[in-house]
């Protein structure tokens, strides 16, 4: 008997395998090997690997990446996230945002993605580390532009001003999925306080461009992804990614069910209509995917 796919094994009862529209190719080839070594060469992480981004054969072939700041283990265990939990999250690296900064130079990136695992544990929530990034980056790779991907911060709006002070081109935070599920999928967040660190970021630095993303798959309806990204405008987020939930482990939340392609070419379409300055939208989005196409689309480098 052949042994079942593991993509099979993983998906919940009553959804059928992957569609054709969600296959990927595997990690290889020369862009993939070089950029794997620089990472382990400098000690770095990457959420590309910890959350096992389907994207990472084309984006690491391209030589891009995002890099996982703070260590690999989050304070907060989210019912969609592969990255791994704990209640502390290690001690402070504060070489790693020289690391960093190399590594940007080293791949001579136009665009550097930079995020973190959550750090709860921190006074300030990492933000310190954030902005000391930022820097290093400039510094090192001064022709580079920057994007965040941070955590909510517990809404701490003194760690947030921490990360705007640097200006980086693009502050970005997830929202993830629509405020009746926040229950299960982000227990330890909450939908309006990420929206008012959206708002408050843009306040703080009107030249940085605001992102968020979600996730579509975990039983959310039409209609309440339409009340979401209404909210997210409301919340002067200018940048939005759209992308299709795919289920680590049979531990984590059920894949409700699969999107079409036409579904994510309307919720972009629809985003549009409101006003984002970019929608990215599609089964295999990712909050990093096409980020430099995105920042440049947004007019944001």
């Amino acid at each position: 008997m052949q042994p079942i796919p593991l993509h099979q094994r993983l998906l919940p009862e009553g959804v059928d395998r992957r569609p054709p529209w969600l296959t990927v190719k595997l990690p290889m080839g020369e862009g993939y090997s070089t950029l794997k070594g620089i990472m382990r060469g400098l000690e770095l992480n990457t959420v590309c690997e910890e959350a096992h981004c389907p994207n990472i054969a084309e984006c690491w072939g391209h030589g891009t990446a995002t890099f996982m700041i703070l260590g690999d283990v989050c304070t907060r265990a989210c019912a969609f996230c592969a990255v791994k939990s704990g209640k502390r999250g290690g001690d402070i690296d504060w070489d790693e945002p020289r690391r960093v900064a190399e590594a940007v130079a080293q791949m001579a990136l136009r665009h550097a993605v930079v995020t973190s695992v959550d750090r709860d544990d921190l006074p300030d929530g990492g933000a310190a580390i954030f902005a000391a990034t930022i820097r290093a980056i400039r510094e090192q790779a001064p022709g580079t532009t920057i994007e965040v991907l941070t955590p909510d911060f517990q809404g701490n709006l003194d760690a947030l001003s921490t990360v705007m002070a640097e200006t980086p081109e693009i502050f970005n935070h997830n929202v993830e999925t629509v405020g009746r599920l926040y229950r299960r999928v982000r227990p330890k967040a909450n939908l309006q306080q990420s929206l008012e660190l959206l708002r408050a970021a843009k306040r703080m630095e009107p030249r940085s461009r605001t992102k968020s993303g979600l996730m579509v798959g975990l039983g959310e309806e039409t209609p309440e992804v339409h009340e979401l990204l209404r909210a997210m405008r409301e919340h002067d987020v200018e940048i939005v990614t759209i992308g299709q939930y795919l289920r680590p482990s049979l531990k984590h939340h059920p894949l409700i069910r699969y999107w079409e392609p036409a579904e994510f070419a309307a919720l972009r379409e629809f985003g549009l209509s409101l006003g984002f300055s970019h929608v990215e939208s599609g089964p295999l989005v990712r909050s990093s995917y096409h980020a430099h196409e995105q920042a440049v689309a947004a007019q944001a480098v």
